[in-house]
């Protein structure tokens, strides 16, 4: 029993090794290209990008401006109410301390809602230039043969990074 052991070891680490020997071979012959890309640099630096941040400021400036008046009547109010405490008969000052709660609750909501808002929009704007720059990689990627391009790594090397192919065909392409 032993015998018939030993022999089919014997035969599966040969038969083993021969795989070994043959994947450096294989491997050279199948040689995979990579590439890597860097989606911040895309929404920061592409031309699209800009335009975006531009849109998106011109499109909340309005609601911008109304948050920070409501932020100073907030102040003022808050301001008058703790200099007149003192003063204030209990009915006037509970008065006003609802009148500032309610105050900055309301202003707390709608800054909740503002930066939802934007988030959400941003948001948008974002898969907007994703969905062209993805059109790009893929083109480029057919191009130049490569069989996969990665976006997020710990690090990637200079010689793989196609960013800059991206964001000149993404603003080209504008």
């Amino acid at each position: 029993m032993k015998t018939a052991s030993a022999t089919l070891s014997k035969y599966l680490a040969v038969l083993a090794l021969g795989w070994c020997s043959l994947a450096p071979v294989q491997a050279q012959t199948s040689a995979s290209r990579i590439a890597w890309i860097s989606p911040e640099r895309i929404y920061n630096e592409s031309k699209l990008a800009k335009l975006a941040e531009e849109k998106l400021k011109e499109e909340f400036k309005a609601r911008e401006k109304a948050m920070a008046d409501m932020a100073g009547r907030l102040k003022t109010a808050s301001e008058k109410l703790d200099k007149d405490a003192p003063t204030l008969t209990e009915a006037d000052r509970l008065k006003r301390q609802r009148d500032v709660f309610e105050l900055d609750k309301e202003y707390q909501r709608r800054q909740r809602e503002f930066r939802e808002d934007v988030s959400q929009r941003t948001n948008e704007e974002r898969q907007a230039i994703s969905e062209k720059a993805t059109k790009i990689i893929k083109q480029l990627a057919a191009v130049e043969g490569f069989d996969i391009v990665l976006q997020d790594a710990v690090w990637a090397s200079n010689r793989i990074d196609i960013t800059e192919k991206v964001l000149a065909a993404l603003d080209k392409d504008k």
